[in-house]
């Protein structure tokens, strides 16, 4: 099936285009997937990647630990 879709707005453009750069992939593959995970059809599920470079690497820093150890503290007062 084709469509040809008119006046889409400059900023729904513009994103469609600067993913399909980041991604290496074509606009019409980038425009195709919108329409699939707009429409609810999308096979898979969005998975979002913005923290993956940060997932799993928590260290334990008793320094840490004691320069906001005031922050756990809970002041009765403002709580009644």
């Amino acid at each position: 099936m084709q469509y040809t879709v008119r006046n889409v707005p400059h900023p729904v453009d513009t994103a469609l285009r600067r993913k399909a750069k980041q991604e290496s992939r074509s606009l019409n593959d980038i425009a195709l997937e919108a329409l699939e995970l707009g429409a609810g059809t999308a096979e898979e599920p969005l998975r979002f990647h913005d923290l993956d470079s940060v997932a799993g690497t928590w260290r334990e820093d008793p320094a840490f630990d004691r320069a906001i150890a005031a922050h756990d503290q809970v002041d009765a007062d403002l709580w009644q």
